[in-house]
C-alpha cells in the first residue's frame, strides 16, 4: 500500500508555493498603496519554504528583483531544494 506521505507532500509543497507567490504580490500591492508592508523576513521564510513561487512572484510582480539578498538567496533556495529531491532519490 502507498504511504500517504508520498500524497500528501507534494500538495503540501504546491501550497508553501502559492503562499510564498501569494505575499510577494500582496506586498507589492501594499507597497503600491503606501500601506503596511509585510516584512523582509517573512518574505524570507516563506522563500525557504516555497522557492519557486517566491522566484515567479518576484519576476511576476517585479518586486524585491534589485535588492541583492532577495536576487540571490531565492535562486540558491531553488537549488537547495533540487539538491535536496536528488539527494532523496538517490536511495
Amino acid at each position: 500500500m502507498t504511504d500517504p506521505i508520498y500524497f500528501l507532500f507534494p500538495l503540501v509543497y504546491i501550497a508553501f508555493n502559492a503562499v510564498s507567490f501569494a505575499l510577494y504580490g500582496m506586498d507589492k500591492y501594499k507597497a503600491r498603496k503606501d500601506k503596511w508592508r509585510i516584512s523582509e523576513q517573512s518574505l524570507l521564510i516563506a522563500s525557504l519554504f516555497g522557492p519557486i513561487g517566491a522566484w515567479l512572484g518576484m519576476t511576476q510582480f517585479r518586486h524585491k528583483t534589485q535588492k541583492p539578498l532577495f536576487r540571490y538567496s531565492v535562486p540558491a533556495f531553488i537549488g537547495i531544494h533540487l539538491l535536496l529531491v536528488l539527494w532523496i532519490n538517490l536511495d
